[in-house]
């Protein structure tokens, strides 16, 4: 699974970075799910005035989806022949 990461500064001038952002095919049935949850944790990040520079959205979603679409979402696909 491909991983990005976003930077801006937060309504208080401070440098932010959220981590571990899934990036999802077209046709992944969880995309939409996902884009709508990053658009509202970007926006409580944005404003919050905690002193943390770095955010992680997969633990975030962690905490916020039920464990069979975290384990759908994030699922390891296991390598054949330790290839």
């Amino acid at each position: 699974m491909l991983f990005k990461s976003l930077e801006f500064k937060n309504a208080y001038g401070q440098k932010v970075k959220i981590i571990e952002i899934p990036v999802l095919e077209e046709e992944n049935a969880y995309r939409f799910m996902i884009q709508l949850r990053l658009e509202a944790f970007i926006a409580k990040v944005y404003r919050s005035r905690t002193n943390r520079s770095v955010y992680s959205f997969r633990e975030h979603l962690k905490k916020v989806l039920k464990w069979p679409v975290y384990e759908q979402i994030f699922k390891e696909t296991a390598l054949k022949h330790n290839a």
